[in-house]
């Protein structure tokens, strides 16, 4: 009970959410689709909130219980069970206080994630299609779904950019711990005097934002292209001049959606992604003013990777702003990053 309310407080939930659904109930609040998404992204996460602290209270209150039917009678079963049921609940009670360090302004969004490929060619291609395959796995695990936006294929293999949108509670609450260089060491197949290859690939993460009341996108401060799309979920519209690119003038920020069946809805998305990544932008210039005054402003660049994955001459994925590391690559590439993941929310929550 102590337990449950340290990590989120019921009383509080239960009037917020209260509050919500009242909201919900005034006249006129469905004639605006945006505050509509966000009370309604609101009320999901408060609703998710206070189901988990309830089943940690009960899962509680069912161990109290078991502990003290062990003080009356031994029975070898009741304690077995019990063991099993503290195990989970160390684990429940662990991801919910990690929940706690999501509460960043847009934590709870969505995410959209583009990743590109640095220098290498064919190889360092190769390598953003194992990572996408990486956060492809990650996603299912926990439940996500993803959907391609925009992809660029390599010429001989693998992919030269993609952006994809992870939809889920808390997307970009964990997600964003993956922004930056990832640094990959391994015996190139592409190679045939098979030497040892380095190779990297960035990663862009910003929630998907379509409610900035801040941001304001004028008409003609945008140049807006149509073209045939290619690659990935472009067979549909291969025909038609459906895919759409976007590029706000003002501060050459450039979008671009094919993967949508018409020119309206690659529109729609392109805009939200254009939303995000000027929000992105702004909350950027703002931390590094702050970084700046504080003396600590670091470049973003090829050399400042966040993790490697070394294949050879041994194994082993570290990231190198926690030193959390685990020697089964092969785990990582199937989408077990969690305690990277983990690590670094920790780590940042103590710096904060």
């Amino acid at each position: 009970m102590i337990l449950s309310r340290s990590v989120f407080d019921p009383e509080s939930l239960k009037i917020k959410i209260e509050e919500l659904k009242e909201l919900q109930l005034k006249d006129g609040f469905f004639n605006d689709p945006k505050q509509v998404s966000k009370v309604g992204r609101e009320l999901k996460s408060c609703e998710h909130k206070l189901e988990k602290v309830l089943h940690l209270k009960t899962q509680i209150e069912n161990c109290e219980a078991s502990i003290e039917l062990l003080e009356e009678i031994e029975d070898d079963s009741i304690f077995a069970e019990l063991c099993l049921t503290l195990e989970s609940l160390e684990k429940e009670v662990e991801g919910a206080k990690l929940e706690t360090l999501l509460s960043g302004k847009y934590d709870d969004y969505n995410a959209i994630l583009t990743l590109h490929a640095g220098a290498g060619g064919t190889e360092a291609q190769d390598w953003t299609e194992m990572l996408y395959r990486m956060y492809t796995m990650y996603a299912e695990k926990n439940g996500f779904k993803i959907k391609v936006l925009d992809v660029l294929d390599g010429e001989e293999a693998g992919i030269k950019s993609i952006t994809f949108l992870v939809s889920g509670e808390y997307a970009y609450g964990y997600l964003k711990a993956e922004k930056g260089v990832h640094r990959l060491v391994r015996i190139s197949p592409f190679d045939s005097n098979a030497r040892r290859h380095t190779s990297f690939a960035s990663l862009e993460v910003m929630p998907e934002i379509d409610d900035a009341p801040d941001i304001i996108i004028r008409p003609e401060d945008l140049k807006v292209d149509t073209f045939r799309a290619s690659g990935a979920g472009g067979q549909h519209v291969n025909k038609t001049e459906s895919a759409i690119r976007i590029t706000h003038v003002p501060t050459g920020i450039i979008v671009a959606c094919q993967t949508e069946r018409s020119q309206i809805q690659n529109r729609e998305t392109a805009m939200k992604m254009l939303y995000s990544k000027l929000v992105e932008k702004q909350e950027l210039e703002e931390m590094e003013k702050l970084a700046s005054i504080r003396g600590d402003l670091k470049k973003i660049e090829w050399g400042s990777q966040i993790r490697s994955y070394v294949f050879c001459p041994y194994t082993l994925v570290k990231d190198h702003r926690t030193n959390f590391e685990n020697s089964d690559v092969q785990a990582v590439m199937d989408g077990n990053i969690q305690e990277f993941i983990n690590e670094y929310l920790k780590r940042t929550s103590v710096k904060n």
